[in-house]
């Protein structure tokens, strides 16, 4: 159950400050624990990827009713998903996470959500049939709104205006009033991962996650695609695995429900700090936005604030590393972010590139088992794969993506270390966003459906392929 807010404009807000006395001034909740992340403000460096929001005092109202607001996600569930974690870092586990690169507030829809799910449950079963491993599933959704950009702003026809930031800043059409970055958004993001979440829950507790619904979840391209096909096959086999289990007196509640966590860059400080919560039972403050959260590869400064509120949360996090990651460097984050070397506290997400995995990844892993650090290693193949087709559309192309996954299962398997999953951009629906893999995208296609608002997505019959690979590469490690 979660608050309804009032999603307020910029300039509501700026009208709000103006009007208000000192004394009517919306009032955050008093924090007297002085390890509260709410306490932080920057001192020495200034947050990256932050808003330039024109009105600052207008952050403020906003910040008073997300303090007010009911939390997402509780301690418990947090800390659940730390001990999932600690599984896939003692190579018991394996985790699958995905969703799209950017979430929009018009996809926060029943069908869009649905899709999405049924894409990562399929790709789940998958892995967990054929790559005979349990599955911790986490969606990159209900949060992922703000993106960093590499430059702060987009020039077109002459014309430079702010850069698009996520819907949880400004919006995507190339106007200005579109552009100005807009602090009430954040509101708007809070009730949009709000109703995500309570789809998600629904989906995933109400039957629709049902181990005997798995044909139904693909029914519609099931008769034109291979790999749809191969996927009908396998459900084959489970139903016949089931119905042996119920033939054996088998207790089948567990095939009915699904677990399920949510998670996001932890990208906009204000939004983080104001959702963050002390849980009463433990006294440890939780960010109440996500179950996991994560910190990119550009606001990972070791001594920036971005480190500094997540080395405070309880929270299990997880770091991005891309190829100019040293091992001292991988050692610094973990002795900031884990100094208890607490297991399923700290995932590292390489981001490398397939040509780079084989060379640079094998040191950072050497470097911290030898060190004794209990951090999950995750394979992201998409970031690091990414260009412009001729047609002016950033694009991944399949092979590459799949050549990334191969090299960070050889670099484990090298050294006799647990590949701990994957870290994906994919929708539920048939874009045409990345080339290659059985969906047979080419270049050409790329205009028949690029719908993502920021990076190419696989789509749902590349996500499949992906998962059926992979899960042979897990047999095989």
């Amino acid at each position: 159950m979660t608050t309804v807010i009032e999603a307020t404009t910029t300039q509501q807000a700026t009208e709000q400050v103006l009007d208000a006395s000192p004394e009517g001034m919306p009032a955050t909740n008093p924090v007297t624990d002085p390890f509260d992340p709410r306490h932080w403000t920057p001192e020495q460096r200034a947050a990256a990827q932050q808003p330039d929001w024109p009105v600052p005092a207008a952050v403020d109202v906003v910040r008073a009713q997300l303090d007010a607001a009911v939390p997402l996600v509780s301690a418990n569930e947090c800390a659940t998903l730390k001990q999932r974690m600690a599984a896939v870092a003692r190579g018991e586990a394996f985790l699958l996470q995905g969703g799209d690169c950017a979430e929009t507030f018009a996809d926060a829809s029943a069908a869009a959500v649905r899709a999405k799910m049924r894409t990562l449950l399929q790709m789940a079963l998958v892995l967990t049939y054929a790559g005979s491993v349990p599955v911790v599933k986490i969606g990159r959704i209900a949060g992922q709104y703000a993106k960093p950009r590499s430059q702060p702003t987009e020039t077109r026809d002459g014309i430079t205006l702010p850069a698009y930031r996520g819907d949880a800043v400004n919006g995507f059409d190339f106007t200005r009033t579109q552009r100005i970055p807009d602090p009430g958004r954040m509101l708007r993001m809070y009730q949009a991962a709000a109703s995500t979440l309570n789809l998600v829950r629904a989906f995933t507790t109400g039957g629709d996650a049902d181990l005997h619904q798995a044909h139904s979840w693909n029914q519609d391209f099931v008769q034109t695609s291979p790999i749809g096909s191969r996927y009908a096959r396998l459900v084959d086999q489970i139903d016949q695995a089931l119905s042996f289990m119920r033939a054996c007196g088998s207790d089948e509640a567990a095939m009915r429900a699904v677990e399920f966590f949510v998670s996001h860059e932890g990208l906009l400080l204000e939004y983080e700090r104001s959702l963050t919560r002390i849980d009463e039972a433990t006294g440890r403050p939780y960010a109440a936005s996500g179950h996991m959260l994560w910190i990119g590869e550009r606001t990972r400064d070791i001594d920036g604030p971005h480190i500094d509120f997540f080395s405070r949360i309880a929270n299990p996090i997880a770091v991005k590393l891309g190829p100019t990651t040293t091992p001292d460097t991988a050692m610094r984050l973990i002795d900031r972010l884990d100094p208890e070397r607490e297991p399923g506290r700290l995932t590292f997400v390489v981001r490398m590139g397939a040509g780079t995995v084989r060379d640079r990844l094998p040191a950072l892993v050497e470097r911290v088992t030898m060190e004794g650090a209990p951090v999950a290693w995750v394979c992201d193949p998409m970031h690091g794969n990414t260009f412009q087709a001729p047609s002016g559309h950033k694009t991944r192309h399949f092979d590459d993506i799949i050549d990334e996954v191969t090299g960070f299962f050889e670099v484990h398997r090298s050294l006799g270390t647990h590949p701990g999953g994957i870290h994906l951009e994919f929708t539920g629906d048939d874009v045409t966003e990345c080339v290659g893999g059985g969906a047979r995208v080419r270049f050409g296609d790329l205009t028949d459906r690029y719908e993502s608002a920021c990076d190419p997505r696989l789509n749902r019959t590349q996500s499949l392929e992906l998962a059926f690979l992979t899960a042979e590469m897990y047999r095989r490690r």
